[in-house]
């Protein structure tokens, strides 16, 4: 049996992401990207879920964690947390990919583990780090347009911010919004108070790049 190294403390911040298992795609829909974000809402909870009985306007009480950002790629994803309770990110993150796998392995007519082991995580021991995660995890559809973009620079910053803040499966859409569902930005730092900030904070990390 395979034990976790990471241990998990309350109140402290975590970056959590994993990848299909022999780098294969974990969404090959639109359906699968939605239902996965669906599943991020309604398993944090302590409440167990029956998922065939939770209709549109589910009610999940209290959060086990506290969800700052995210992103979803075609073959991996990111979740930034805040760990709330004792156990959360454990119990979390089990729910989540264990009703995503049941879900896929039945759509798709398949068996066997979708990811490539647990779920890896790093512990956030520091502001700077954590500021960097968000452009960092929002940054990451830039790699659909271009996914040479760091190595080789950017040759027009206003097209890839464009892409980046249009993406659909990413926390930035909820930050552009100000329609806050599976995040919740109060149990963290305010770095961006307002959309015009993260556009800014995403700006710079992409001119760093310009060609």
């Amino acid at each position: 049996m395979a034990f976790r190294k990471q241990s998990f403390a309350i109140n402290e911040y975590y970056h959590l992401y994993n990848r299909g298992t022999e780098k294969r795609k974990i969404f090959l829909d639109k359906g699968d990207y939605r239902h996965f974000l669906f599943l991020m809402y309604v398993c944090n909870t302590e409440k167990s879920i029956e998922l065939r009985k939770i209709g549109e306007f589910f009610d999940r009480k209290g959060a086990i964690v506290d969800i700052g950002a995210y992103c979803l790629m075609p073959n991996h994803f990111h979740i930034l947390v805040r760990e709330k309770i004792e156990g959360g990110i454990s119990k979390y993150m089990l729910k989540l990919m264990t009703s995503y796998t049941m879900y896929f392995n039945k759509k798709y007519k398949r068996t066997g583990k979708l990811c490539k082991g647990k779920f890896k995580s790093s512990y956030i021991d520091n502001d700077n780090y954590l500021k960097y995660l968000y452009s960092y995890i929002h940054l990451n559809p830039a790699k659909l347009v271009d996914k040479d973009w760091k190595e080789n620079g950017v040759k027009n910053i206003n097209n890839l911010l464009k892409y980046v803040f249009e993406y659909e499966y990413s926390s930035l859409k909820e930050y552009s919004d100000l329609k806050f569902k599976i995040i919740n930005p109060s149990k963290f730092p305010d770095y961006f108070k307002y959309p015009n900030d993260h556009k800014s904070e995403l700006f710079e990390w992409l001119s760093f790049k310009e060609i």
